[in-house]
């Protein structure tokens, strides 16, 4: 699995969360959500295309490829898995264990993700009621259906 910096990851995650609201992401919502100039999103959104993790439509945005997609929920599965055990584990209130794992969401070994996900316990959901996207990267169904008739 090739390695990606941070920046990298936190603009590949910033777009997979930009595009549940749009099909497509422009360069000035990016910026905005990662609070930088859109001259510095348009600079990586060339180096994410060269890599095939977007696609790009002139006028119309970016938006995430098949292997974009797929690298974005092994970040969001590590940073939901990371904050399940601030939480569940070390006792971290759950307000805190976003910040905390916006740090620890980089490390990308995957066999320390998949032994963190089995020590605990593979869980659906992270403390934020969010879907824990599995191993391959699927976020079952049925943890979907649930999130949305749990969420007030």
């Amino acid at each position: 699995m090739p390695k990606y910096s941070v920046s990298e990851e936190n603009h590949i995650k910033a777009i997979f969360h930009l595009q549940k609201e749009a099909e497509n992401v422009s360069t000035q919502e990016l910026a905005e959500k990662l609070n930088t100039k859109p001259a510095s999103i348009t600079d990586m959104m060339k180096k994410l295309q060269a890599k095939k993790l977007l696609e790009y439509k002139p006028y119309h945005g970016f938006r995430l490829s098949e292997v974009g997609n797929k690298v974005a929920l092994g970040i969001v599965r590590r940073h939901r898995l990371w904050e399940f055990f601030l939480s569940e584990k070390l006792g971290f209130p759950w307000d805190e264990v976003h910040d905390i794992a916006e740090d620890l969401e980089h490390v990308s070994s995957k066999k320390l993700i998949d032994k963190l996900d089995a020590f605990l316990g593979l869980p659906k959901f992270d403390p934020h009621g969010n879907p824990i996207p599995d191993q391959h990267g699927i976020i079952p169904k049925d943890t979907l259906a649930r999130k949305n008739n749990d969420t007030p």
